[in-house]
């Protein structure tokens, strides 16, 4: 598993992509639950990349805005023929979609990892097949680096490292209670994001977190969670979400319980989608780690340099930002997803 602080690494001209294909909106999952019908070999032409991507699901704005990336980039007009295929959040449908994608000789398999563990096999059967592997987003925890080309996305740990930060030095003055919204159990972002804020608030003596369970990245389950949280604790201070969707989730409850968002119950998310920047500029969240979703440009540049036979770099680091709420106010009115 790749988790390096502070790499900031990044391919030459990805900016440049990824304004060319910035994101209207993220609010939809873009693409039919299972297209990976629509591969062949070497797509039309032996110009063109067939690429075999099996997403997570559309679990959160962020997946959708990330979906919608990768959709908009691997395009026919830019050399691709694009298999795609939602894994519903189940690890069994993504080996099922990969071993598809390996019998169907696709030039490129990618995709973002449900879980960490249990990959070996299916990558060594890509391997075997000499069908080079990109991991986007999310790591795998295998020993083996030579079973996937590259892994582009965040540091998660990093991102959990800025929010501990900022709670620290912001809230925790005065002794405070913090509940954790984690995400998918045993998904590289939601180890390293727990990671990355324990070791940032560990030296705080003021910081306690109470209560910490898995709402699955979702906003219903962190609407649950919260419920179940708010009737467990009456003496929350800070909600710590592991993606914004929670933490818009978590909002609904605290709202239902009578109280107000963002100043009797404090709340920090993970990601910086439209809804969560909206309710960050309303007040209702305080601070917000960004989780760039735009992968899809990066994915298209190591695609097209793995195909050619030239090395790439095994870790990219996409950069990301954070905000507070005056930051989001100024934001928002060009913001890509």
């Amino acid at each position: 598993m790749f988790s390096t602080k502070k790499a900031r690494t990044r391919l030459t001209g990805v900016l440049a992509g990824a304004a060319v294909f910035a994101l209207a909106a993220c609010s939809s999952g873009g693409g039919s639950d299972d297209d990976t019908a629509d591969a062949g070999g070497n797509g039309g032409g032996d110009d063109v990349i067939s690429i075999g991507f099996s997403q997570v699901g559309a679990e959160s704005g962020w997946r959708a805005a990330n979906t919608k990336s990768i959709q908009d980039t691997l395009t026919a007009e830019n050399g691709f023929d694009l298999s795609f295929s939602d894994a519903q959040q189940k690890q069994e449908n993504q080996i099922q979609a990969i071993r598809s994608y390996i019998a169907q000789g696709v030039d490129v398999i990618a995709f973002s990892p449900v879980v960490e563990s249990g990959w070996d096999a299916v990558l060594e059967e890509a391997k075997d097949a000499g069908i080079p592997v990109i991991l986007t987003d999310r790591a795998v925890d295998s020993e083996d680096e030579s079973l996937y080309e590259s892994f582009i996305g965040s540091d998660f740990v990093l991102e959990g490292e800025t929010a501990g930060e900022w709670v620290s030095e912001n809230l925790a003055t005065e002794p405070i209670n913090v509940v954790e919204l984690q995400g998918t159990t045993g998904a590289a972002p939601a180890i390293d994001r727990k990671a990355g804020f324990e070791e940032a608030t560990s030296d705080n003596p003021n910081v306690t977190i109470i209560d910490s369970q898995t709402g699955n990245f979702t906003r219903s389950e962190g609407k649950t969670v919260m419920e179940g949280f708010l009737q467990a604790h009456d003496d929350i201070d800070l909600v710590y979400a592991h993606n914004d969707d929670m933490g818009l989730g978590a909002i609904e409850a605290i709202e239902a319980a009578g109280l107000v968002p963002g100043e009797d119950i404090k709340i920090v998310t993970v990601d910086a989608v439209k809804d969560g920047m909206q309710a960050l500029a309303d007040g209702k969240i305080n601070f917000i780690v960004e989780c760039n979703p735009l992968l899809g440009p990066d994915l298209a540049e190591i695609a097209k340099k793995v195909v050619a036979g030239e090395e790439v770099e095994k870790r990219i680091v996409v950069e990301d930002q954070s905000f507070t709420q005056e930051q989001a106010v100024e934001a928002l009115p060009t913001r890509e997803y």
